[in-house]
């Protein structure tokens, strides 16, 4: 279907560091099918990758609301969130 078709153009995407692109393919896929946690797990990794932890929890804690059993969603928040801590410890 077409949101597994924009996911997985954006994991392609992502794979080429063309990070604003798969961030754009990943919510266009949320936007076809909004309870599709993939996309909104790799729209997560993107944003975490590019430093915004602020919108990569938001997303990461949508996964789990979507499937409380997607456990690279759970760690991924976790890392998240720790490094989040970090860079606020470092003032930064």
């Amino acid at each position: 279907d077409l949101a597994t078709a924009l996911n997985d153009r954006g994991q392609v995407r992502y794979l080429r560091v063309e990070f604003a692109a798969a961030v754009q393919d990943f919510t266009a896929a949320i936007e076809c099918q909004p309870g599709f946690e993939v996309p909104y797990y790799n729209r997560g990794l993107v944003r975490y990758r590019l430093g915004d932890f602020d919108e990569a929890m938001k997303d990461f804690r949508k996964v789990l609301e979507l499937n409380p059993q997607f456990e690279d969603a759970a760690l991924s928040l976790k890392q998240t969130i720790l490094d989040k801590e970090e860079k606020q410890k470092r003032g930064y």
